[in-house]
């Protein structure tokens, strides 16, 4: 059976190794775990990875180990905060260069790895200009931070233009927790509190403000993918329709809600449940967030789940072909010249 994973992550090393041999900010410094501690600013670092990040090849082969011929869907996840944390020349640097090495390794995996973009969204100008660049690449999506740097906003009025174009080409935005705005109020207990929950509150608040501020409405066409089985979005839809009158959004709320599409991205099989419960099975795509947890776990907990054969499919694959637009490639006739 071939199977598609949604939520995978590969970090091309080539762009960490370019930020370590920088003497000023931003910068990096490789950790005893074999990733690197990155530091927009003098006194701010973040550390997201380690070695297997780095390595794609053994990545893929892990994937494919679980008995499925599986194909995937390469975001950033939390690292996409840096694109829009660092001053807009920067950003819009490092972007470039991380798209042009996804672009490199769809390439090289055409048919079985599908790869997605980022953009400095500090300037609005350059993310709409990265973004139809990467588009035209043929990347499958672009990433967009939970906020810009800790106090920017991604519903801010400035990026409406940003939004308007997403929506022409047609492309995904991908959401993700990003580390930034959620993780100081939430320290303590060796970071449990803010893996466990802050994450998750992280993308939720993030995606609820496409919501509020209209740009849904504003934009009906527009595809987003928001990981993690939405966060506590499905969860509270209610309390969000209740509560969010002040905002006089022409819908309920839990309207919005459900045009999202998310993964199976949860440690809980009644979780899985309840987000297809909520999106429709047209709407969630199968997901492990490997390497941040494994294949082998994932399975585990949709197995548990016990979805119908026909659901299986479209979870597993068929949604996922359908949302992204994913091609294979064009195989040439024998004898054809190349």
């Amino acid at each position: 059976m071939r199977i598609i994973d949604s939520h995978f992550h590969w970090y091309p090393k080539s762009v960490f190794e370019a930020l370590a041999k920088r003497t000023d900010f931003p910068r990096a410094v490789p950790t005893a775990r074999g990733g690197y501690t990155v530091m927009p600013f003098e006194g701010v670092a973040h550390t997201s990875c380690w070695d297997e990040w780095f390595d794609l090849d053994a990545l893929l082969a892990h994937e494919n180990a679980q008995g499925f011929e599986t194909d995937v869907i390469c975001s950033i996840g939390p690292f996409m905060s840096h694109f829009s944390e660092v001053p807009a020349s920067h950003g819009l640097h490092d972007a470039q260069m991380w798209n042009d090495e996804m672009a490199a390794a769809q390439a090289k995996h055409a048919g079985h790895l599908w790869a997605s973009g980022v953009v400095p969204l500090s300037d609005t100008k350059m993310a709409i200009d990265e973004l139809e660049r990467l588009v035209k690449m043929g990347l499958v999506g672009v990433n967009i931070p939970g906020s810009i740097g800790k106090t920017g906003r991604i519903d801010d009025p400035r990026l409406e233009p940003f939004y308007d174009r997403v929506e022409q080409l047609g492309t995904v935005l991908f959401m993700h927790p990003t580390d930034l705005a959620f993780e100081e109020i939430l320290d303590g207990y060796n970071g449990a509190l803010y893996a466990s929950l802050g994450r998750v509150i992280d993308v939720s608040v993030s995606a609820y403000r496409l919501v509020l501020s209209g740009i849904m409405e504003r934009h009906p066409n527009l595809k987003i993918f928001v990981s993690h089985t939405g966060g506590a979005l499905p969860y509270q839809a209610g309390r969000m329709d209740k509560n969010s009158k002040a905002a006089k959004l022409p819908r309920n709320p839990s309207e919005y809600l459900r045009r999202f599409y998310t993964d199976t991205v949860s440690p809980h099989a009644m979780g899985v449940r309840f987000a297809v419960e909520f999106y429709g099975v047209d709407h969630v795509m199968w997901g492990d967030d490997y390497p941040c947890w494994n294949p082998e776990g994932a399975l585990n907990v949709f197995n548990e789940a016990g979805f119908s054969k026909e659901d299986q499919q479209k979870i597993l694959y068929d949604n996922a072909r359908r949302f992204f637009g994913l091609k294979d490639p064009v195989k040439k006739k024998e004898g054809a010249l190349a």
